[in-house]
């Protein structure tokens, strides 16, 4: 996971944009700023100073592009990712060439976003860490494997992000718009039918052969952490029932 000095400013004009992205890497760890226009992005940065920004290019008074460049020019060594509408190859070559490290069009995928920005960090400044690890459940994201108590287990790409957001958040109870927001795109219309599905799947493969990690907590909704001596005592009577009817 990310420590907490790690420092990210989103700039866009939308601020629900903004509030979605933030409140993503906060769940993240990051320390994060919002702007909403070129000039607020400017000066947040120099006051904060970001490990990295997020940069909408069709900002109301400065376009992103001269953003960079003026960041650039002040001597601000920051890793930029742009966040657009526009997907012509010849902005995405403009942003790249200005100084850009990245560049995701709208409509983009939470999951996708902070991924990026994880993988930014490890190329610029190496503050971020690929392998999240709880109790003997471990995720590598530069291997893409997961392994509990050495086991190898087989994981779909959505099934990968809903478990990699679990752990980087273990012990804390997610809420279901939270998760379904943060694995499925940032304007999923479902209902949550489709996250309680892929919770099954996990638990049928993380939890196969070993205390159960994944808990539902009852009106609100999930959350990674080890059993407690109540649901241990449970799990070891269910398993000696089984072996006898077995």
């Amino acid at each position: 996971m990310t420590t907490a000095a790690t420092r990210v400013l989103v700039v866009d004009d939308e601020q629900n944009i903004t509030d979605l992205v933030a409140t993503a890497l906060r769940y993240e760890g990051f320390q994060v700023a919002t702007a909403h226009t070129g000039v607020q992005a400017l000066q947040t940065a120099a006051k904060t100073h970001p490990d990295l920004v997020i940069l909408d290019v069709m900002l109301p008074d400065i376009d992103g592009f001269e953003v960079a460049r003026r960041l650039g020019r002040e001597g601000v060594p920051t890793p930029v990712l742009f966040l657009t509408a526009r997907d012509a190859t010849e902005d995405k070559v403009r942003g790249l060439t200005v100084g850009g490290d990245d560049y995701v069009t709208k409509p983009f995928s939470l999951a996708e976003l902070v991924a990026r920005v994880h993988a930014i960090l490890r190329r610029t400044r190496g503050t971020t860490n690929s392998r999240l690890v709880f109790a003997d459940l471990e995720l590598d994201d530069d291997t893409h494997e997961v392994t509990r108590g050495g086991r190898l287990i087989e994981l779909t790409a959505t099934e990968y992000r809903l478990l990699r957001y679990l752990l980087a958040n273990a012990r804390k109870v997610l809420t279901r718009a939270q998760l379904l927001d943060h694995v499925w795109d940032y304007d999923f219309g479902g209902d949550s039918g489709v996250l309680e599905t892929y919770i099954s799947y996990l638990r049928k493969k993380i939890d196969a052969e070993g205390p159960p990690l994944i808990h539902t907590v009852r009106g609100v909704g999930y959350t990674l952490r080890l059993p407690r001596e109540n649901e241990k005592s449970k799990t070891g009577g269910d398993r000696k029932s089984a072996a006898k009817t077995s």
